[in-house]
């Protein structure tokens, strides 16, 4: 089935092979994954092997297995990415998440192309070129509000992806170098060191102190449960859960928790279908804020809003429960209407401000809304008042931590006579079919009711196999007596063809041709921002119409103070402090301008620029001499019986 817009996509993160296989059993439509090296998760690689291992589980349910190769690459390193892409085609592997356009100008296998959201799309032209080139699906930039996507998707036919869930880059996606200035570390590359995430101390451009030791740039986690419908009125059709380093309960609790979502849409809008087959059902309730979060946001969504940013904290607080009642010499007494248990893990903010998290032993309940608990180390500075949290309710984690969800593809059995036995044919829910006859005696049962009984429940049986009996029909003209091995053999023997004919009838999504003549890039040049790090992306946007192309960041040519991050975040809106919104309350008259700012950690100083007229935040920097003495990356290669 090639997918168009109609088909909705719940698409899941892998940390790796496993992971993945736990996502398409809470009911994702698809994966993704990244591959032994080139992914913009360097700490999450997986070999082709283990890719295999998932591609063969996810197209039981004809769902699909995508590869993130979206770093930038070196020239030293674009024949190891075209071996690395051959192996991962011949592994069944269904499309490539892809930054470096330079990957387009190799001999690649006919394999589906998806435009990172580190490509930067949040243009209704950048959005059609790259709809021109080849790409049959583009991730959109987290910070695009639904009315731009609407226009983005009123404008292109490719799929549009959107994030859904999960953790903020508070930067445009390819648009932060302040890692590689810093530690060589980059971003662009896999390696970010989440500079991000560090606290600052806030100046205003005379100096005063706005606030101190606050992580400024650490934004809420994303979550846009309450947008679904928008967004797929918009035209979004690929659901994107972020998550390639989180656990697996996270991954479990988010899927199903979508999943459930969608499939609630799905009723309701028949003119939309879902893009795997199969039914997931769960030994758990979803509640995606027991996992990792950092408080919420649907963040640009529905347009600029304050509260976007977690400064308190770039760690997981988890849910409120209450105030300290009572601090004994090896217990602390809470009051709560939150149910405790003995393993729950519960924080709070000590007097730095710092979150503070300690493990309950034991659980004693004083009375309704009381609590005494026992720690495994009690803290020392708690006292009365003190605001708890909970970030481990340890009794949802065993949930978790167990077999947790089944999916199964719903059939309808009929069974029926053939002149000399008995035939069984299995449709399921896609309309695929198989059917096994048997050469069998035909005798009269001696007991009518419990004959039919004993073989519908005989055809049912399909115990660990990948489907579920939606409806049995029985076509006799008589009731017939039949041996539960007759019975069972038919049914084993209907599976066995449907499970062959299913997978022999999987289609891989196509790779999408790119428009002739080559489509124009909407800009004649390029700074440091487009991330051209090697000669066939160089080729590649000379043939788009790109007349001056800098290089990437990371080739360490920019070396005065530039923009390294570039973010929709706004600190002076964070602090009512934007002019635009001033010039409507006082009636400032002219260009609408913003005083940079400052922010500070430790020894070093970053100049905020506000650029007004985008709604932008720039944080200017330099790359470290340090970092302009390592040398260039060195080539990876990867075995390819293939002749270059």
């Amino acid at each position: 089935m090639q997918k168009t817009r109609k088909h909705l996509e719940l698409l899941a993160p892998a940390k790796n092979a496993d992971f993945g296989i736990e996502a398409i059993n809470h009911g994702a439509d698809a994966v993704y994954i990244g591959g032994p090296a080139f992914g913009a998760r360097a700490k999450a690689p997986n070999t082709v092997q283990d890719i295999a291992r998932l591609v063969q589980h996810a197209h039981r349910f004809h769902a699909e297995v995508f590869v993130a190769l979206n770093t930038i690459f070196h020239d030293n390193e674009l024949e190891g990415v075209r071996q690395l892409v051959h192996q991962l085609y011949d592994s069944g592997v269904d499309a490539l998440i892809v930054q470096d356009m330079g990957l387009l100008e190799l001999d690649l296998p006919p394999i589906q192309l998806h435009a990172s959201t580190q490509t930067d799309i949040r243009t209704v032209e950048k959005a059609q070129f790259l709809d021109q080139v080849g790409f049959s699906q583009i991730v959109l930039a987290r910070e695009l509000d639904i009315a731009t996507v609407k226009k983005i998707a009123d404008a292109t036919a490719a799929n549009l992806e959107y994030f859904i869930h999960g953790a903020l880059c508070v930067a445009f996606s390819g648009q932060c170098f302040i890692s590689h200035a810093h530690t060589g570390r980059s971003a662009n590359r896999g390696e970010c060191s989440q500079e991000c995430r560090l606290p600052y101390t806030l100046e205003d451009q005379k100096g005063r102190i706005i606030g101190k030791n606050k992580h400024y740039l650490s934004m809420k986690d994303n979550d846009q449960s309450a947008n679904l419908r928008a967004l797929i009125a918009a035209g979004v059709s690929s659901f994107k859960i972020e998550g390639r380093y989180k656990d697996l309960p996270y991954v479990k609790n988010a899927t199903a928790h979508y999943r459930q979502l969608l499939d609630e849409i799905l009723k309701e809008m028949p003119e939309y279908a879902k893009s795997s087959a199969g039914h997931a059902t769960y030994t758990f309730t979803p509640q995606p804020e027991k996992t990792f979060n950092r408080s919420s946001t649907d963040y640009f969504a529905n347009g600029r809003q304050a509260d976007i940013g977690a400064f308190d904290t770039p760690k997981f607080a988890g849910e409120e429960l209450g105030k300290v009642r009572k601090v004994g010499k090896d217990f602390i007494d809470v009051a709560t209407d939150i149910e405790l248990h003995n393993g729950d893990g519960v924080c709070f903010f000590d007097v730095h401000k710092e979150l503070v998290g300690l493990r309950v032993n034991t659980v004693q309940a004083l009375d309704k809304y009381t609590y005494r608990l026992f720690p495994n180390e009690m803290p020392a500075d708690i006292r009365n008042n003190t605001q708890l949290y909970r970030n481990r309710d340890h009794a949802f984690m065993r949930l978790l931590e167990k077999d947790s969800a089944s999916r199964k593809i719903a059939i309808d059995a009929a069974f029926y006579e053939t002149p000399d036995g008995f035939a069984l044919t299995l449709t399921d829910e896609q309309g695929f079919s198989a059917t096994s006859q048997c050469s069998a005696e035909k005798q009269l049962a001696n007991d009518v009711e419990k004959a039919e009984t004993s073989l519908r429940e005989n055809l049912a049986k399909l115990g660990n196999t990948d489907f579920i009996a939606r409806d049995i029909g029985l076509e006799l003209t008589q009731p017939w007596f039949l041996p539960a091995s007759t019975v069972n053999q038919l049914r084993r023997d209907a599976v066995e063809q449907l499970v062959d004919i299913r997978t022999l009838a999987y289609e891989r999504p196509l790779l999408r041709a790119a428009a002739e003549p080559p489509a124009i890039y909407p800009q004649d040049s390029l700074s440091y921002l487009a991330n051209v790090y090697n000669q066939k992306a160089r080729d590649f946007y000379h043939k788009h119409g790109v007349k001056l192309i800098a290089s990437a960041y990371e080739a360490n040519e920019e070396l005065d103070e530039v923009p390294v991050m570039i973010t929709k975040h706004c600190l002076r809106f964070s602090h009512g402090l934007c002019p635009k919104e001033a010039k409507g309350v006082i009636g400032v008259q002219g260009t609408v301008t913003a005083e940079p700012m400052t922010l500070i950690s430790g020894n070093d100083r970053y100049t905020l620029k506000f650029d007004c007229k985008p709604c932008e935040m720039h944080v200017m920097g330099k790359v470290r001499k340090h970092i302009l003495q390592m040398p260039p990356p060195q080539p990876i290669a990867f075995f390819d019986k293939r002749p270059a």
